[in-house]
């Protein structure tokens, strides 16, 4: 079965997430439909982007993941789909696929000259993005549309050491990946020294500390608690930084 993942902002409540659904349910009827994320960090595509990259990574090759976060929606920013490690991404041309690309053993891009009949200037989610996503899920190419060479990411950073998304158990994810050479290492945030642990169960109720979590991200914790009411909201804008204990 041809599988569609949705990465969006739209959030979980409401018409935004079920109008895009709708489209995809009715165009590709026999993909399944699976919503990855609806509350990527909101109008934010950089930010997204790293969290993009990391979600996806273990998805299917052949997946088509459907990626909205699109503040320019109606300007001036191309619509394009990308093909990279077997797996195909529609969305704005606006930083929010270029971790994906970055990372990627080869990208290829393609402009999405095709149009609807009806297009609305603030939801192309739903009247471009998603028609284009239901196409490629069945194999069909026959769309407009041009192969080029795709932005310039030499200066595009492959991990960004910041906070970019805060979960539902208030944990801070950044977009920097977790490496060996961290394991013993002492985060850095905001004028806080937090501590690397193994599991939440390690450290006392309460105390807060870092680790790579599942998507391969480092993290920021409280065991039985919120990160992000340690740190506060000005945490987000600040850079991480390691040193070694002592």
């Amino acid at each position: 079965m041809n599988l569609i993942f949705l990465f969006t902002d739209f959030g979980a409540e409401g018409p935004y997430l079920g109008l895009v659904e709708a489209v995809l349910r009715q165009q590709a009827p026999h993909a399944e439909v699976i919503n990855l994320i609806s509350d990527a960090p909101c109008t934010d595509p950089r930010r997204s982007a790293y969290l993009l990259a990391a979600l996806s990574a273990d998805l299917p090759e052949g997946g088509v993941i459907l990626a909205v976060v699109d503040p320019g929606v109606g300007g001036q920013r191309q619509p394009v789909v990308l093909h990279a490690s077997g797996r195909w991404f529609v969305g704005p041309e606006n930083g929010l696929l270029n971790s994906v690309a970055a990372r990627a053993n080869m990208a290829e891009w393609r402009i999405i000259d095709w149009r609807p009949e009806k297009l609305s200037s603030s939801f192309h989610g739903r009247d471009l993005f998603a028609p284009i996503a239901a196409r490629i899920a069945q194999n069909d190419f026959s769309w407009p549309h041009r192969r080029v060479q795709g932005p310039d990411l030499s200066g595009w950073p492959l991990d960004l050491p910041e906070v970019i998304y805060i979960d539902h158990y208030g944990n801070a994810i950044t977009g920097l990946r977790y490496s060996s050479s961290l394991a013993n290492k002492i985060l850095t945030l905001g004028g806080l020294r937090i501590p690397p642990a193994g599991t939440f169960c390690s450290v006392p109720d309460g105390a807060l500390f870092w680790y790579g979590n599942s998507m391969g991200l480092v993290e920021i914790a409280v065991n039985r608690g919120r990160a992000d009411q340690l740190l506060g909201t000005e945490i987000v804008t600040d850079t991480l930084r390691f040193a070694d204990e002592g």
